[in-house]
């Protein structure tokens, strides 16, 4: 048979870390058994993993152009009762991956595999449920004083965000606003970004809120403001942040479990509760702001 699979390398490449381990583990252990049709199946599992994860043996055996029964037999000299149970194993190896948070086809894949026959909307509910539970246990009440009391502090807020925290941190510089602080959303700037960064100093705050991977645009804010001597404040996903230098101050939230959902209900959660805190040590200036804001909205309904 073709000895592809001997090769020193070859499985941790093609798999894309998504489950090359467990897999390769089993190639290893059986590879004097497995046949050229066996390895033609392998070459088509391991081309497209999350593909062939919810694939039946029939549609694997077309697809690398053998007999049918070709992919029951080879789940068999891999240690399984049939193909289902090998499928199941493909499934539970890539919820269970950690490369999987790498690529976003493989994350949607995964969530699908645990979501199984028990319903998608129930499997989302129950891991953004226990994402929130987790959450009581990641964060202290002590942590989240010292991120309001930063922004009491600051004579202006610069919020950013990146992916999904893009959202977030718009949402949180509107909420600010309506409170009576001075917040602005680097992220609708765009062009004038460079114009508002400039003017930042050691009064202010920049608050980033990054998931999953540091990109280049906080990494770069982070050291202007760190020239500027402005406070930078993070929220994150990852205690793994290649920001430098640190932030002065920073939260790190899971968000769900590889092959849960990761939740923005948490990060949201979070910022809620930074606000509400906020509000609860500025003297009022959060409820004046919002009366104020509620008179002119209502003004403005009634002149229309």
């Amino acid at each position: 048979m073709d000895d592809t699979f001997a090769q020193p390398g070859y499985l941790s490449g093609s798999l894309a870390g998504v489950f090359a381990d467990d897999l390769g583990a089993l190639i290893t252990r059986h590879f004097a058994q497995l046949t050229d049709a066996d390895t033609r199946l392998l070459k088509v599992l391991t081309g497209d993993p999350v593909r062939s994860a919810f694939e039946n043996g029939k549609e694997i055996s077309s697809r690398a152009g053998v007999h049918p029964a070709s992919a029951v037999r080879l789940a068999r000299r891999l240690g399984f009762r049939g193909y289902p149970e090998f499928r199941t194993f493909l499934q539970n190896s890539l919820v269970e991956g950690q490369g999987e948070f790498a690529d976003p086809t493989a994350r949607i894949a995964a969530r699908l595999a645990r979501a199984g026959e028990g319903g998608l909307l129930s499997s989302i509910v129950g891991s953004e449920i226990a994402a929130l539970e987790h959450l009581r246990d990641q964060v202290s009440d002590e942590a989240l004083r010292d991120f309001s009391q930063a922004l009491l502090k600051a004579r202006r807020i610069f919020m950013i965000g990146t992916s999904h925290g893009a959202a977030l941190a718009k949402l949180v510089a509107m909420r600010l606003r309506r409170s009576g602080y001075d917040a602005v959303d680097l992220g609708a700037a765009e062009q004038q970004q460079l114009e508002w960064t400039y003017a930042m100093t050691e009064q202010d705050v920049l608050w980033l809120i990054g998931f999953r991977k540091t990109y280049g645009q906080l990494k770069d804010l982070r050291e202007l403001a760190a020239e500027r001597g402005a406070t930078c404040l993070l929220l994150t996903d990852t205690n793994e942040s290649q920001i430098q230098p640190q932030p002065d101050l920073q939260i790190c939230v899971s968000r769900g479990g590889a092959g849960e959902s990761q939740s923005l209900v948490v990060p949201m959660t979070v910022t809620n509760t930074i606000i509400l805190d906020l509000a609860s040590i500025d003297g009022g200036r959060t409820m004046r702001a919002l009366n104020k804001f509620k008179q002119l909205r209502e003004q403005r309904q009634s002149r229309r």
